[in-house]
């Protein structure tokens, strides 16, 4: 089952719980699947688009200076999980030949390419910039 598929899925089972939070988060995030020119969206298609709106609403909650909002916590609940600071460097250490490039920041798109979306590119360039 595709993650566009699944998340079509608990909206309507959100809304027959009366999840109003989870309907609410969810029907913002079909919208934007409804947005796109293509109906059926692969995975990498779907992340992108809900790091989009939950990068949005963190700059959003930055702003306003509140918390953690139910809206940012339901889309992270789609995200995969990230892959830890140690497994990362672990990676590196095994895979990555600093030889090959001009300056380390350069390593970030094996690096990236390796973890898909389970990495955060801020995380792999204080990695790099430790090292």
């Amino acid at each position: 089952m595709t993650l566009q598929k699944s998340i079509h899925d608990d909206l309507r089972q959100s809304m027959k719980e009366k999840n109003d939070a989870k309907t609410s988060a969810l029907r913002v995030l079909v919208g934007e699947f409804q947005r796109q020119a293509k109906k059926e969206l692969s995975d990498p298609e779907v992340l992108a688009i809900i790091k989009k709106l939950i990068k949005s609403e963190m700059e959003t909650i930055a702003m306003a200076r509140l918390t953690e909002s139910d809206y940012l916590r339901i889309l992270k609940g789609y995200l995969p999980q990230e892959a830890g600071e140690d497994e990362i460097r672990e990676w590196i250490r095994s895979n990555i030949d600093f030889g090959q490039f001009k300056n380390k920041m350069q390593a970030m798109k094996p690096i990236i390419a390796h973890f898909g979306g389970s990495v955060d590119g801020n995380m792999v360039k204080k990695i790099l910039e430790g090292l």
